[in-house]
């Protein structure tokens, strides 16, 4: 059986033979993992609607579910940006200080990613661009490029732009916070 989730919504394939029985507990599943993860959206938008409120801030909650992890985004309201930081460093606190809120509440770890303003959105595009602009150097040049150090976040995304690229491939290296990708041929 594979379970497949689009945009939040899940749905059941079975490519091996079980009972009906095994199939509505897949389906079970799925639906409980979606409605955990709904309600740590909930959640990690009540508390983050009552900060906002203390810190005097303006901005529009909107929930989702991508994947494996809620996603919580704050737009529309002025002056957001300082809730980002330089090189999204408060928005990184800021999302560790809602996840434990939500493990708080639901006694579970959560995995939510947090967005303020496009910030995480923006930054996506600039890092995917980047692993795809050095895999295509590494591609002509044949030789490996270091590229600056990266959060484990901005990694994943970088690694996987260079592994969309054939001939090329990509490792971290270093120790943190001087931990970055470097791409290879492959």
């Amino acid at each position: 059986m594979t379970v497949e989730t689009d945009g939040g919504d899940a749905t059941v394939a079975t490519t091996m033979t079980g009972t009906d029985s095994d199939v509505a507990d897949v389906a079970d599943a799925a639906g409980d993992t979606e409605e955990a993860l709904i309600e740590e959206g909930e959640i990690a938008g009540d508390y983050l609607e009552q900060l906002l409120d203390v810190l005097d801030f303006d901005g529009d909650i909107d929930l989702d579910v991508e994947g494996d992890r809620a996603v919580v985004s704050i737009d529309g309201g002025r002056d957001l940006s300082k809730l980002v930081g330089r090189n999204g460093e408060v928005l990184d606190a800021l999302q560790e200080l809602t996840r434990l809120a939500v493990q708080q509440a639901t006694g579970v770890r959560s995995r939510l990613m947090l967005d303020v303003a496009g910030w995480r959105a923006g930054r996506r595009s600039e890092l995917s661009a980047l692993g795809t602009a050095a895999a295509q150097r590494v591609l002509e040049s044949g030789a490996p490029e270091p590229l600056a150090p990266m959060t484990p976040f901005e990694r994943k995304i970088v690694h996987d732009a260079v592994a969309a690229v054939d001939g090329v491939s990509s490792e971290s290296e270093g120790v943190e916070p001087n931990r970055h990708v470097v791409v290879v041929p492959s």
